[in-house]
């Protein structure tokens, strides 16, 4: 089945718009995660085990959902693709060709 551009372009807008959202998500568990650790450091008081309860709780539940959050949008990315593949296959023979002919 072929697409057309309209759609090639919504499906295009619609990987853009949730990348922008991670890179929010990102940035705000970033600056959360500096602000929960100052607070880990500072706090005192009769109340001090259930904050750092509490700040440990939120920072371990939040680390799930960015790489869940992560996983979504990065899922239809792979690390080590075909192309990826082939271009390494193509580079160690040449060089293994290079070397042979270097010592004959």
């Amino acid at each position: 089945m072929q697409m057309n551009n309209d759609e090639k372009q919504r499906i295009a807008k619609k990987k853009v718009r949730r990348l922008k959202l991670f890179y929010i998500h990102l940035a705000g568990y970033i600056v959360m995660l500096v602000l929960l650790s100052y607070n880990l450091y500072i706090v005192e008081g009769p109340y001090k085990n259930n904050i750092i309860s509490l700040n440990l709780s939120i920072i371990v539940a939040w680390t799930v959902f960015i790489g869940i959050h992560g996983f979504k949008v990065f899922k239809d990315r792979t690390l080590f693709n075909k192309n990826w593949e082939n271009k390494k296959l193509k580079k160690f023979a040449q060089e293994e060709e290079t070397e042979k002919k270097m010592w004959e």
